[in-house]
Parts: C-alpha cells; structure tokens; sequence
C-alpha cells in the first residue's frame, strides 16, 4: 500500500498551491490531483451540495487506489470532511485557515481573514477561530471573483486588481499585521495583495504545515514509500480548457496534466 498514490483533490486549480508544498517535500510519493473546476466555486454552494462533491471526489480518489487523500480546498474541509472520515477508511488531510500562527504572532492584536463564503459560514471555521482568537480583532472579508479569476489565469488584469483592492479596504483601514488566506486558490494573488497592502501586513496561509501534517499522517500510519526515485505527478481537469492548469504546475518535475469528466 505504501507504493499507493497520495490524491489530493479542489473545486479547481488551486489545490495546486498545496500540492507544490507537499511535492517539494515529499518527492519521492506518486500524487494524482483532481481539480473539479466544472464546479468551481465550491464556496458559493450549500454545505449538501459541497458534501455531496467531497464525496464524488473521494470516491473517484479511491478507484484510484489513494492511500491517503488531502481535501485540498479549505470550504470542503470545513463543510465536508468531518463526514469524510466518519464514511471512509482511509487518512483525510484538510486544509483550515491559519488562524492560530497569526494570532499568536500578531503584535497589535488584529488580524484579517480572506476566505470563501463557504468557509467563513461553516461551524468548524467558527469553532477553529473562537480557540484561538480570544483578545484579537478579526476582520472577515469574503473574497469575490478571486477563485474565478485564478480558475480564468486574469489575476493580473487591472479590472480584476481594481476588484481586489476595493474588496479589502476594510484590512488597510483596520490597519492589521496578519493576512489570513483562507482558500487554497488565493496564494496565486500573493503578488497582487503584497501590491495592494502596506509593507508590514504578512500574509500566511497553511501550504507548509499541510505539508508536514501529510509527512506526519504517512509516517504513523506506515505509508510512505519505499522508493528513493522521484515520484510521478499525475493532474486531472474535468475544465473545457486545462491550459492554465498546466501552466500553473509546469516547474513540478514529472509532472503531466490531462483532461477527465469526473
């Protein structure tokens, strides 16, 4: 079981933000991804409908022969993993905001959250940010049109910066010094927000601990390969269109991308 691909998958392309992470330190594992873009955004959608897409993913992740599978899209880890684990065998990775680093690290005591709506409405972001926020200001934003925009390849076009800039006015005017992301396809506008916010706003999202989390998880449960050549990298689209998939992942070493109905 231990020669048994990792499989990650998201509402997209923006899993691939986590799998960069857990490739670069795992990179002997074989991973398959699936990037559900034809149901892009998951957090526009009811917690049903976002279960009810965990589970056909997942369940396409198993005929694949996943030995452990990363929820890679924190609104169906916060709406749909709980079931997960309770319905399946296998080890689940999620994806949560990275409250707690910022929180404890923040020195004014106020911190900003950009996430989906699927995941600012859901009961384990509620119970995750109640641990760990006591004393700190909280600024929510939903983020709008940005998941579109990474699924589209336009984070870099001036209508949709202009969008962006406007949306998180309230983070400037709250003045904080920690950016939560809290979706997996928003460290691909980075770039934009370190554009947009004053210098000392650090910005933090959760690649490198799920990273370590999935290392861990391998490690207890006995899973990690037995191989010392470089794993094999498989991507999968049900998207009309996967050339911005392929452009996003093109620097991952053996690395290849298909389109799939899924």
């Amino acid at each position: 079981m231990s020669q048994q691909p990792i499989v990650l998958f998201d509402s997209g392309v923006g899993g691939t933000s986590i799998l960069k992470e857990i490739a670069q330190l795992l990179p002997h594992e074989d991973f398959i991804y699936l990037a559900d873009s034809r149901n892009a955004p998951y957090g526009e959608k009811t917690p049903q409908e976002i279960i009810e897409l965990s589970i056909k993913n997942t369940d396409l992740a198993l005929r694949m022969n996943a030995k452990l599978i990363v929820v890679a899209c924190n609104t169906a880890t916060t709406n749909a993993i709980s079931h997960l684990r309770a319905e399946y065998q296998v080890p689940f990775i999620g994806i949560e905001p990275a409250i707690k680093p910022a929180a404890l690290n923040s020195e004014i005591k106020k911190i900003g959250i950009l996430a989906t709506k699927g995941t600012l409405s859901s009961a384990l972001f509620k119970q995750t940010s109640e641990a760990f926020t006591k004393g700190i200001d909280v600024i929510e934003i939903v983020g709008k049109g940005i998941v579109e925009a990474v699924e589209g390849g336009w984070t870099s076009d001036k209508t949709f910066v202009d969008r962006l800039k406007h949306q998180i006015q309230p983070f400037i005017k709250e003045d904080i010094d920690y950016l939560v992301l809290g979706c997996t396809h928003f460290p691909y506008i980075i770039p934009q927000l370190k554009h947009l916010l004053p210098a000392h706003v650090k910005i933090i999202d959760s690649g490198r601990a799920v990273a370590k989390q999935t290392q861990a998880v391998l490690e207890k449960n006995n899973l990690k390969t037995l191989t010392t050549a470089r794993g094999r990298i498989s991507l999968y689209s049900n998207a009309d269109n996967i050339f911005h998939l392929k452009k996003l992942v093109e620097e991952i070493p053996t690395s290849e991308v298909n389109r799939m109905d899924f």
